[in-house]
C-alpha cells in the first residue's frame, strides 16, 4: 500500500512540476471525479512550488477550486444520469430498493446542503460525496454552491500548509494517513451495518 501511495505521489509531483496550474486543475478535477488522488498532496506540493517562486498562491487556489468544482459537477451528473438509472434497474441485487432511493432523496432534500459542504472537508468522503448527491437528484444549483463553498477552505488550507512546511511538505500526507484510514474504516462499517439491516429486514 505504501509503495502504491508513493507511486501516486511521484506522478502528482511530475505532472504539477511540468504543467503548473494546468496540472493542479486537472489533478483536482480527477480527484473530485472519484479517482484516489490525494488532494492534500496536490495542493501542498503546489505550496512548496510557491515557496520556490514558480507558482503564485492565489492562482494555485483558484485553479485548485475550479478543478474540484468541475470534477464534482461531473461526478454529480454521472450519479444522476448514470448511477441512478443503474440502481433503479439493478439496485435490488446489491440490497438497494426504491424505498432506499426515496429515503435518500428526502434526506438530501433536507440535509444535502450541509452534507455536501462538510463532506468537502473530510478526507475520503470529499472524493465521493458527489455521486450520492447526484443519485438522490439534489438540486444542482445548491450542490454547486455548497461544493464551491466547501472546497475553498480545504484548498486554501493545504496550499498554505505547503508554503509553511516548504521542503517538508510531504509530512502532511504522513500526518493525515491515519485519519484517512479512520474515515475508510468508518465507511466500511456503515456499509456493513446497511447490509446487516437489509438482510435482517428481509428475513423478517
Amino acid at each position: 500500500m505504501t509503495a502504491l501511495i508513493n507511486f501516486f505521489i511521484q506522478i502528482i509531483i511530475a505532472i504539477i512540476d511540468k504543467t503548473g496550474y494546468a496540472g493542479v486543475f486537472i489533478l483536482m478535477l480527477l480527484e473530485s471525479c472519484g479517482l484516489p488522488i490525494p488532494s492534500e498532496i496536490i495542493m501542498s506540493f503546489s505550496g512548496f512550488l510557491i515557496v520556490n517562486g514558480r507558482l503564485l498562491f492565489w492562482l494555485v487556489v483558484i485553479f485548485g477550486v475550479l478543478g474540484n468544482l468541475v470534477g464534482s459537477c461531473l461526478a454529480y451528473l454521472i450519479g444522476r444520469y448514470g448511477g441512478r438509472t443503474l440502481i433503479e434497474k439493478y439496485g435490488k441485487y446489491i440490497l438497494i430498493s426504491h424505498h432506499d432511493l426515496n429515503l435518500a432523496d428526502r434526506w438530501f432534500n433536507k440535509y444535502g446542503d450541509w452534507a455536501v459542504f462538510f463532506g468537502r472537508l473530510l478526507p475520503v468522503i470529499r472524493t465521493y460525496i458527489s455521486f450520492p448527491a447526484g443519485i438522490a437528484e439534489m438540486n444542482f444549483k445548491k450542490f454547486s454552491l455548497f461544493t464551491f463553498l466547501g472546497v475553498i477552505p480545504w484548498t486554501i488550507l493545504f496550499t498554505w500548509l505547503g508554503v509553511k512546511l516548504g521542503n517538508n511538505w510531504e509530512l502532511i500526507q504522513q500526518k493525515l494517513h491515519n485519519f484517512d484510514l479512520l474515515m475508510l474504516l468508518l465507511l466500511l462499517l456503515l456499509i456493513v451495518l446497511y447490509i446487516w439491516r437489509h438482510l435482517k429486514n428481509r428475513n423478517k
